[in-house]
């Protein structure tokens, strides 16, 4: 088992040691950024692939306030530390960090990657990053590689959305029964 405290690092000045320390020896430091809920199949190929690309994957994680931001109040399902905790499990994972540098628009601040020497950043396609983020993205950390989603129909938000329908289906379905 990892040791996780020698994964997990909340405080981006110690990261940086850390990080620094990697570059000395030639490391190439990958970052992604993601919200990690519900840690899926998707997710897993995803950081896998991230981690091919270089010698150590740093591994963002958004806050709960962040996802509650942009994907509503219901969200997270799993609370950071635990979706933080989970990663730091992953073998292709050799840093973990909080990411909670919304502005109260909830526009991201870019700290981790303005504070952290990051020699490429991976985001995966579609929504999650818009033009004008990936161009800041690719300002402060040189290169940047989007990957396809890795997998097609499973999504955290489709989870959550199936076991809900399904859900009130059965209640339905026995409100029905005793009319």
């Amino acid at each position: 088992m990892p040791d996780v405290k020698n994964k997990i690092h909340k405080n981006y000045k110690d990261l940086k040691k850390k990080i620094l320390a990697h570059k000395t020896l030639g490391h190439t430091i990958v970052c992604t950024i993601g919200s990690w809920d519900m840690l899926h199949i998707g997710h897993l190929r995803y950081l896998n692939e991230a981690s091919k690309r270089g010698d150590i994957l740093l591994v963002g994680t958004d806050s709960d306030r962040g996802i509650k931001s942009y994907k509503g109040p219901n969200r997270p399902i799993i609370p950071e530390g635990e979706r933080m905790e989970m990663l730091s499990y992953q073998d292709c994972v050799d840093y973990v960090t909080l990411v909670d540098d919304i502005d109260r628009k909830g526009a991201w601040q870019y700290r981790l990657i303005k504070e952290i020497p990051i020699d490429l950043f991976v985001a995966v396609s579609g929504n999650s990053y818009t033009k004008g983020q990936l161009r800041v993205i690719k300002k402060y950390c040189g290169e940047l590689v989007v990957l396809p989603r890795q997998a097609e129909k499973t999504s955290s938000t489709d989870i959550i959305q199936n076991v809900l329908k399904s859900h009130l289906a059965g209640e339905v379905a026995k409100l029905r029964a005793k009319k």
